[in-house]
């Protein structure tokens, strides 16, 4: 049995999805872009916007109930490459002890012209 999970502390889906989907103890998240949920900006720079997807993702989990630090496998898609190493410094403060599995792909477009977006699948 699948349950969606909604929060309006993370963006709103902008399409015919869930924020996340829990299902066999598993949450997966849909992709979390860099949308402040209270105002609806996006900020300016990509260390500001990778910090906004992470406490957009904090929050989601949180609705979902779990963390963090229950996330085994992200997906980050981002505009451009060369922010790779940026990225990184953000996304290591948001995760402690083991780092999940990850992967990383550079994309032509995002929703809303955004930097980056961050996937995840967490335990319960």
């Amino acid at each position: 049995m699948k349950k969606a999970i909604s929060t309006d502390k993370a963006p709103a889906a902008i399409g015919p999805y869930s924020q996340a989907i829990e299902v066999n103890g598993l949450v997966y998240t849909s992709g979390v872009i860099p949308v402040n949920p209270e105002t609806g900006e996006i900020p300016e720079g990509v260390e500001a916007q990778a910090t906004q997807v992470f406490v957009n993702l904090v929050n989601l989990l949180q609705a979902s109930g779990t963390s963090m630090e229950n996330v085994v496998k992200t997906t980050v898609f981002i505009k451009d490459m060369n922010d790779f190493a940026k990225i990184n410094e953000v996304y290591a403060k948001y995760f402690t002890g083991v780092y999940p599995a990850r992967s990383c792909v550079e994309v032509a477009r995002l929703p809303k012209d955004v930097l980056l977006e961050v996937e995840s699948i967490a335990t319960k």
